[in-house]
């Protein structure tokens, strides 16, 4: 299965495998478009489930690589949280009918401040942008999110950005690439990187997972929602089309439905899970929900791009 980090830790793996007498292989992938290159490469063969966000989960689905889910093989999704038992109000889960992925855990992605250089929260996402902080901001290596970041910084779609408007914002990056200290992938990546430069604001990617690893390090720091609206992932598991297993991969998900691995996500993790209430890590903002983009593909390239040092006026 294709998983991301603290989703599936040893002890809970083991006790599937032992309850089921089988053997789980995990992959472990650390941003969207390493997951879209492993699906990619192999069209979902060798991969039984996968855990996505559910612009991901619209885009598998609709390209005909994920199964349908049979809810009567997974029992602890009657037991969910009930915004997260009503799927056809959650974009993604279902189409034409047919469910593809039952929520697993969520997270805003705010911003996360020092209290000790910043003595106000920042307000807005352009916060990332300001040249008084150049090389005291931390970004998320991942191109669809920072696409979408910057079209809310300039006033955009974020998820719609219109064609005319696309190398705008790519030059956008170019300016946000100049201004930050660097980019990470995992959590643990951040937590290190925050500490070791002396990070003034970080694109809080996880969300409250990083708030909590920080916090745990010792760190002093604040957790905002920007003005303009914080990114919201909601990852869900899903079953691949290609899986031939389909007993064993719905007792999968049916395991990481229980309370007990909830419980101990939220511990471990700090993330939200859906079956028990988690104190949320702030109390306003609003959030907007991830939804698949107009050109995935072309983001990627973009952001290669910008990643690689080119310089705005040759973005074409």
């Amino acid at each position: 299965m294709l998983a991301w980090p603290g989703y599936a830790d040893a002890d809970i793996v083991a006790e599937f495998e032992e309850r089921t007498r089988s053997r789980v292989e995990i992959t472990t992938v650390a941003t969207d478009d390493q997951l879209r290159a492993h699906v990619d490469a192999q069209g979902s063969a060798g991969f039984d489930v996968l855990a996505a966000n559910t612009a991901e989960i619209a885009r598998y689905a609709a390209a005909s690589r994920l199964a349908r889910i049979d809810l009567t093989r997974v029992p602890r999704a009657a037991r969910q949280l009930p915004r997260f038992r009503d799927h056809a109000s959650i974009p993604g889960l279902t189409r034409q009918g047919t469910l593809h992925a039952l929520p697993y855990t969520f997270a805003e992605m705010g911003l996360i401040f020092d209290r000790r250089q910043l003595s106000r929260p920042p307000a807005s996402i352009t916060s990332m942008w300001d040249p008084q902080l150049r090389g005291k901001v931390l970004a998320y290596d991942g191109s669809s999110h920072n696409f979408s970041l910057a079209a809310q910084a300039l006033e955009l779609p974020p998820f719609r950005i219109p064609s005319n408007e696309i190398l705008r914002v790519a030059r956008h990056l170019v300016d946000l690439r100049r201004n930050v200290r660097g980019f990470y992938t995992q959590p643990e990546e951040s937590v290190e990187l925050f500490r070791r430069h002396r990070v003034a604001l970080m694109f809080a990617n996880y969300g409250s997972q990083q708030i909590k690893l920080l916090r745990d390090a010792g760190a002093d720091v604040g957790y905002v929602l920007p003005r303009e609206g914080a990114l919201a992932w909601l990852d869900c598991w899903a079953i691949t089309a290609a899986c031939t297993r389909l007993e064993l991969a719905h007792a999968w998900l049916d395991h990481m439905l229980s309370v007990s691995v909830g419980r101990r996500l939220s511990e471990r993790q700090g993330l939200a899970n859906t079956v028990e209430p988690l104190p949320t890590a702030v109390a306003d903002g609003r959030l907007v929900w991830l939804e698949p983009v107009e050109d995935e593909s072309r983001r990627a390239a973009l952001w290669r791009r910008i990643m690689s040092g080119e310089r705005p006026e040759r973005l074409r």
